[in-house]
């Protein structure tokens, strides 16, 4: 998965990974590699002002800063390059469901993640969490050092408010099963979960829903 910047002076995930980052509109299938996150893992409505979710955003940003600044400092990480910190992600589900429901956004589970670069160790990691926690004196040991492989899934561009989600969401469905496949959501508990899976381009404090920029991925199984 190692690609070089090119002709980008910092090197930009999401322009030298567009098959991960910009899909189309319509719905498309696709591998994904395993990759490495920082990671927080939550529950309850996103949406709640001093919920659970807005600290781990703190926590996250905090943890992709003090590595992605790293070079400015006494640690230095084998292999670093300047890097744009790559876009929010999260992993969704709801306790006895398949998929999510968004009229009861207080029963959200999630992982919300922010890729790592390829060189970043479990050691710089850790690092960067004792480095985190000592000058923001705050604890950041949730925050977890956390590899995946999502494998076949079907993902598309989503452009709208959050809420209107399920629209699409079939619609991949549909397409799945055109294809021979189905969505594969499992149990968050299973020996390797496969989630309902965003990737968030925009920021939601800045753009209007009616623009919000949503990547939307969803495992999938061969049927036929």
């Amino acid at each position: 998965m190692k690609r070089t910047a090119g002709s980008y002076a910092v090197f930009d995930y999401k322009k030298e990974y567009k098959e991960f980052y910009l899909p189309p509109k319509k719905p498309e299938l696709i591998d994904i590699p395993e990759m490495h996150f920082a990671a927080v893992r939550g529950k309850g409505d996103p949406n709640s002002a001093d919920g659970e979710y807005q600290h781990a955003m703190r926590l996250l940003y905090g943890i992709a800063f003090t590595i992605k600044m790293s070079y400015m400092g006494d640690h230095k990480i084998d292999g670093y390059f300047k890097y744009v910190v790559p876009p929010l992600e999260g992993f969704w589900w709801m306790d006895g469901i398949k998929g999510v429901d968004y009229k009861h956004k207080d029963k959200f589970k999630w992982i919300s993640l922010i890729r790592l670069p390829d060189f970043v160790q479990k050691a710089d990691f850790d690092w960067a969490v004792k480095t985190a926690s000592e000058k923001k004196q705050c604890d950041f040991s949730v925050v977890e050092f956390f590899s995946h492989t999502e494998g076949k899934c079907v993902q598309c561009m989503y452009v709208g408010p959050y809420d209107n989600e399920p629209a699409t969401i079939q619609l991949m469905h549909e397409f799945a099963e055109e294809n021979g496949y189905a969505v594969d959501i499992t149990d968050a508990d299973a020996s390797h979960a496969r989630y309902h899976h965003e990737i968030y381009l925009s920021d939601a404090r800045k753009c209007v829903p009616e623009k919000l920029r949503t990547v939307i991925r969803l495992p999938v199984k061969k049927t036929r």
